[in-house]
């Protein structure tokens, strides 16, 4: 996990190695829901909050200016004293017993640590037990207020479990060291914002990353491979880069691809136009072997405005809940519901008591416009609602029986339960839904029985045996019929026995459920 990118299982034969392109995090593996929600759409003209401490230039890149530029030195002077290192520490508890510990050899193995390191950073009781901190890793960090808000992503401040790391360490160019306070992280965009106690700090200003066309020059800052305050240059290959897997089925991407050449070590840091403005976090790769190949994705700066704010003023993100469970138009559905264009959310579902049913939404409709923009596929949709506060209204267009409609929603809020979408949470950490035909096409079900394993987040203490893709039939031998029983069926501070089915095989499973 540490300083290097996750990548996928290569498939190896005796004969071949055939190998495939990974979808990796630079840095460590962070955490879409059809039920609407998220980011990257037009500012809404509610006040924020709190005061945004950031600067920002509005100002567009004058692309017709021929003026051949000979160095880029004077512009990213003033960007690199903005970027700092960020690195990170777990507390481990050490046991010690007769015939050696158990966790000094992992130590030692794994880290290189043994038990005469870190003497300062080590403490042990009259057992001979003790503590040692870990290190995770290393990323990079963006300072965009002079009074010490530095945003990162949230994959660098976090250890192996996902959890936030005991200690966060922040290195200046200047050589000043800080510990850095966790102010808010949000594992759903990836953005985490930390504080250092300092004044007077070198900032980076925002840029307007919905302007950015392919083709535009960025450049990427941050500390790949540990060297600190290294540049590469490249230019913006594509926007709206969605789909990928990188943040979870829960997650909300919307990535700047570039490439600009991207390492593990680069999360966290910067990417900035020829201006020298914030445009993006460098946050993910494309990879067969860890390193970049020129394909590197950043969260837009648009997106990270929002987020931040929401982080700075309460520590957590508010995001604004519609209730329908949508699906993109292909050219048939198009032709069948008389959509000009094909473009469009289709709507198959509203949940009772949403905001959409109040609104009147029903199954069929078609979502054409939000707030005066188009609505190309479910994830434009999805992306402008998260984005707005619970209690925002929005404008909306749709289209019923071939006939164009327009209703104004008052959003909700979206609440951990609501991103289940129609199914809920079995246990901590674990989404199931009822098994539809579009489920078992996709985890290869032929059972319609039933609740089936749709999410299970990495925090979870249920992740080593419940997985995506799992089937469950029966809860201490009572057959399952909805979501609704089967939470009722879990019996807490007891072992309940499941009889599931993954990948063709089928068997008991116990999981240990501690009393709320």
């Amino acid at each position: 996990m540490n300083h290097g990118t996750h990548e996928n299982n290569q498939c190896r034969s005796n004969k071949h190695i055939m190998r495939k392109l990974t979808i990796a995090l630079l840095f460590a593996a962070a955490a879409g829901s059809l039920t609407v929600c998220a980011q990257n759409a037009p500012k809404t003209t509610e006040p924020t909050a709190v005061e945004e401490p950031f600067t920002l230039d509005p100002t567009p890149i004058d692309r017709s200016d021929s003026h051949q530029f000979t160095s880029y030195a004077p512009m990213l002077a003033k960007v690199t004293p903005s970027i700092a290192t960020v690195s990170t520490s777990s507390v481990v508890r050490i046991m010690r017993s007769r015939g050696g510990d158990p966790m000094e050899e992992f130590l030692r193995r794994f880290y290189g640590i043994t038990p005469e390191d870190n003497s300062d950073d080590k403490q042990s009781d009259s057992s001979g037990s003790g503590t040692r901190k870990v290190p995770n890793g290393m990323g990079s960090g963006v300072i965009v207020s002079a009074d010490g808000y530095i945003i990162t992503n949230n994959h660098v401040v976090c250890d192996s479990s996902g959890e936030a790391a005991d200690e966060i360490n922040v290195a200046l160019l200047d050589g000043r060291e800080f510990k850095a306070k966790l102010v808010g992280r949000d594992p759903q965009t990836d953005v985490a914002v930390l504080k250092i106690d300092a004044s007077g700090l070198p900032v980076v200003p925002f840029g307007e990353s919905d302007d950015l066309q392919v083709g535009d020059l960025v450049f990427a800052v941050g500390n790949p491979m540990g060297l600190s305050q290294s540049v590469t240059m490249g230019i913006v290959s594509a926007v709206g880069r969605s789909r990928l897997g990188i943040l979870g089925e829960r997650g909300y991407e919307d990535f700047i691809q570039t490439d600009a050449p991207i390492n593990p070590g680069n999360s966290g840091g910067a990417l900035v136009d020829a201006k020298g403005r914030l445009v993006g976090i460098n946050t993910a790769i494309l990879s067969r072997s860890g390193g970049s190949i020129g394909i590197g994705f950043a969260i837009p700066s648009s997106m990270v405005r929002s987020v931040a704010v929401n982080l700075m003023d309460g520590g957590k993100v508010e995001r604004g809940y519609l209730g329908v469970t949508i699906r993109n138009l292909d050219a048939t559905l198009a032709e069948s519901f008389g959509i000009q264009g094909g473009k469009g959310s289709l709507i198959e579902g509203v949940a009772p008591g949403s905001p959409a049913e109040k609104a009147g939404l029903k199954r069929g409709d078609v979502i054409v416009k939000v707030d005066g923009r188009n609505v190309v596929s479910d994830g434009d949709l999805r992306m402008h609602v998260a984005q707005k506060k619970p209690g925002t209204k929005i404008s909306m267009t749709y289209i019923r029986d071939g006939k164009s409609r327009e209703t104004e929603i008052t959003l909700a809020s979206l609440s951990p339960d609501m991103l289940a979408g129609p199914g809920g949470i079995l246990v901590p950490g674990v989404t199931v839904q009822p098994v539809t035909e579009e489920l078992a096409k996709k985890f290869g079900l032929e059972n319609p029985a039933g609740v089936v394993v749709t999410n299970v987040a990495a925090d979870s203490p249920f992740s080593s045996s419940l997985v995506t893709g799992m089937q469950i039939l029966e809860i201490n031998d009572e057959p399952i019929s909805d979501v609704a029983q089967a939470r009722e069926l879990i019996k807490d501070g007891a072992v309940n026995r499941l009889w599931v089915i993954y990948k063709g095989n089928s068997g008991y499973l116990g999981i240990r459920v501690p009393k709320e």
